[in-house]
């Protein structure tokens, strides 16, 4: 067993329009920014008790730290439960269970009233704000987001601790093929060296998050999230003009994704099977060359 190398990703108070394009957006390096939400009502109204005040009868869908498996789609959920409820576990006790992608204008609109999008240079894509909630003891999968959009994600009520790694890692992190995420076996928190060598040349960076807290995410890459006590994070999102990007984002939404399901489905754990092999023989590869 081993440890991750990490650096701190850098904490500012606050920058211009102009300096974060220049500095954060056009070089893509990861930055979290203290004092964009200190004028929202959500800094002050934002907590467990306040969603939980206008969670009503909703059900949701809830998510575990447990690997897929067999037949089962590559991000599905583990039980149900009210909403309410669940804000009510997670503020008593730690807990696995995390919401994962809460579509913030489909399921509570009113929230949209409590917050503004930053003028710091990204074109935001205003109909897909989506809130993340989890307990101490819910950890998120090392990944990358499908749409490979731009991220800026504000953290809420608690602290949680992030790890992101840049497109240039991902031939150490055992990417597994036809997916955004890596052997889900790996815990990066007590990495196995042994049997996954490749992981003594990562290089992350690191921060934990606080209440009001901002942080850029640049397009593709990965995070790696860890709740350490209960709270609920929103991300706004704002997707690349790049062409290459767009093919990408396209090739992952409309095709890669769907055959995933598809061959899960037919195959189920013989083909997860098959391609985490795939993902450590080629990872292994990689680092041998070097």
């Amino acid at each position: 067993m081993g440890t991750i190398k990490t650096k701190p990703i850098k904490r500012i108070k606050e920058i211009s329009k102009a300096d974060f394009i220049k500095y954060y957006y056009k070089p893509q390096i990861p930055v979290l920014i203290e004092g964009l939400t200190t004028d929202w009502p959500a800094y002050k109204k934002w907590n467990i008790e306040y969603i939980q005040s206008l969670a009503g009868d909703q059900v949701v869908p809830l998510y575990n730290n447990e690997p897929t498996k067999g037949k089962q789609k590559s991000a599905e959920p583990t039980t149900e439960m009210k909403l309410y409820d669940y804000l009510e576990l997670i503020k008593s006790k730690p807990t696995d269970l995390r919401i994962f992608f809460y579509d913030l204008m489909k399921n509570m609109p009113i929230l949209a009233n409590d917050f503004s999008y930053p003028d710091i240079g990204l074109k935001f894509f205003k109909r897909l704000p989506v809130m993340f909630f989890g307990s101490k003891g819910s950890t998120v999968l090392p990944h990358y987001d499908m749409d490979l959009a731009d991220l800026v994600h504000f953290h809420f009520h608690g602290n949680k601790r992030v790890v992101l790694f840049p497109p240039s890692q991902t031939k150490y992190l055992y990417k597994v093929p036809y997916a955004v995420h890596n052997v889900e076996d790996i815990d990066l928190d007590n990495p196995d060296f042994n049997k996954y060598p490749a992981l003594k040349h990562l290089e992350g960076m690191e921060i934990e998050m606080k209440h009001g807290d901002a942080l850029f995410m640049p397009s593709g890459y990965w995070h790696y999230i860890t709740y350490l006590n209960g709270g609920f994070s929103m991300t706004l999102r704002a997707f690349s003009k790049k062409p290459q990007v767009l093919m990408r984002m396209l090739y992952n939404v409309f095709f890669m994704r769907h055959f995933e399901n598809k061959m899960r489905k037919w195959k189920g754990q013989k083909w997860i099977d098959y391609k985490d092999k795939k993902a450590i023989k080629k990872t292994n590869k990689c680092v041998h060359k070097q």
